[in-house]
């Protein structure tokens, strides 16, 4: 919690129970509510009393809209809704983390070498799925990732995020985890500066303190800013922190950008490289696949809030397309860049799922034709017995160590059917069918009403209650989403009254 001032009071919102203060930061303060339907608790991010002016509720609505795009990446931290509260302030119903965020824990615990690879290669698929969508974090630090209920880190806080090519601004800058182009004038941000404030996140954990911080040394703004303009990283000082892990990390902390990893997705398959060689298991590195069905072009919400089909990167593939810095010759323009990333096998391998296939119906013949003249030739019985052990032997099987993407989704699911409302007093509640339900179904709606903002958020059962529309008629959007990723056509229902 913030030293600087008192936390502010908790908002009393519909359908929510006030529990505790979670914390406090410059704009906005975090309170632990109990949602009443569905029953769960839930973290609030309320906008201070006399921080509601224009400006800042254009950022906090950026934030809820960025948010909404990423959110069902694993370790990204998911929003529920965003409203404003009775008394004016906007806020944010998120996704609640119980154990101490990173900030916390790197000032109080050791953190072991595998757990920072492993972190840091799923927090590397996240910042990779924000990239993609065309979105810079700019804050990446260890207060911003939380952990979830499942020991899993989920990035939070995309409050100063922007888009490439957006302006650039030192508005809520870390210094202790930025680049050296934060400090430029004006300043500068491209996926470059997230991969080293991402590194230099993870030396932070390892380290115990900020990779440009001298132990005994004088650390004001002012020395740190120098250092890390001039590249001068503290040793790190653990003698079981591999060399090659300790390159990597300075690698991406390169005062150059264009010397660093260009992409979280190579910083990430770097880090996974590092567990190959320390025999560790090898931490999947979930990026979200960008790519849209061709039929999919008149969407009401423009495919903002699409919920894409998560692939896994084997840390031996090829290099992955680059994302364009702003005003790179070839950059793509279009808000959100459209790839289809591709898991590779090792090089001189052949692809796990070919390998895992049977050989050919015709190969099997002829070899069969052969070794069987052969054995009744040599063996008479004796031919049984071997072609039964032939057939029973298993087929090869995929390297453990390597990170496999899964096979593509075969097609789109069923959108929800029979999307109807019923008003009750000032609320109205909508219901839907789910044609073909499977394990781990979730549904993402859109509410947009004339008198309000829209609200995009997710629920696992198929009904939800909002309020009721002033000028009569209220409409919402319903989306399937599998637990696989693979999401549905929306379907439309509206209620008069």
């Amino acid at each position: 919690m913030s030293p600087k001032r008192a936390p502010s009071a908790p908002p009393e919102l519909p359908g929510y129970d006030y529990v505790s203060l979670l914390g406090s930061g410059g704009f906005a303060d975090v309170f632990l509510y109990q949602q009443l339907l569905p029953s769960r608790k839930v973290a609030v991010k309320v906008l201070l009393p006399d921080a509601v002016n224009r400006e800042l509720i254009e950022n906090f609505r950026h934030e809820a809209n960025v948010m909404a795009q990423l959110s069902t990446h694993p370790s990204i931290v998911t929003i529920y809704g965003a409203a404003v509260a009775p008394d004016g302030r906007p806020f944010l119903a998120m996704e609640y983390c119980p154990r101490p965020n990173l900030g916390v824990r790197y000032r109080r615990d050791r953190f072991s070498v595998p757990e920072v690879l492993s972190l840091g290669v799923q927090i590397a698929g996240a910042v990779e799925t924000a990239h993609r969508a065309n979105i810079l974090h700019r804050d990446i630090k260890p207060a911003n990732i939380l952990v979830t209920a499942y020991n899993r880190p989920a990035l939070t806080d995309f409050g100063i995020a922007t888009s490439a090519g957006g302006a650039d601004d030192t508005s809520g800058m870390s210094i202790p985890w930025s680049p050296p182009e934060a400090f430029l004038e004006p300043p500068r941000s491209t996926p470059a500066s997230d991969v080293f404030s991402l590194a230099a996140t993870l030396f932070t954990l390892l380290a115990g303190r900020t990779p440009f911080e001298l132990p005994g040394g004088s650390n004001t703004s002012v020395d740190l800013i120098d250092r890390i303009q001039r590249g001068d990283i503290a040793p790190l000082a653990r003698h079981d922190v591999p060399q090659r892990l300790e390159a990597v990390l300075a690698s991406a902390m390169d005062p150059q950008p264009s010397r660093r990893h260009q992409s979280a997705v190579a910083f990430g398959r770097a880090l996974q490289q590092v567990e190959a060689e320390m025999a560790l298991p090898v931490t999947p590195l979930d990026v979200l696949d960008d790519s849209l069905d061709a039929e999919v072009v008149d969407e009401e919400d423009g495919g903002a809030t699409r919920i894409r089909g998560i692939v896994s990167i084997d840390p031996h593939a090829g290099e992955a397309p680059q994302f364009a810095p702003p005003g790179q010759q070839g950059a793509v323009s279009d808000a959100t860049i459209r790839r289809t990333p591709v898991a590779a096998a090792p090089q001189g391998a052949a692809p796990v799922a070919q390998a895992e296939q049977a050989p050919p119906r015709s190969r099997r013949k002829t070899v069969f034709a052969i070794v069987g003249g052969a054995l009744v030739a040599l063996l008479g019985f004796g031919i049984v017995w071997l072609a039964l052990s032939a057939g029973n032997r298993s087929q090869p099987q995929a390297d453990p160590s390597q990170t496999v993407a899964p096979p593509p989704a075969a097609q789109r699911p069923s959108a929800p059917i029979n999307v109807e409302g019923t008003v009750v007093d000032e609320t109205v509640q909508f219901t839907w069918t789910n044609a073909q339900p499977q394990e781990g179904d979730s549904f993402q709606y859109r509410y947009e009403r004339s008198d309000a903002d829209p609200v995009t958020a997710q629920t696992a059962t198929p009904e939800v209650t909002l309020e009721r529309d002033s000028d009569g008629e209220s409409c919402i959007l319903v989306r399937l989403v599998r637990d696989d990723g693979r999401s549905s056509n929306d379907t439309r229902g509206c209620v008069n009254g």
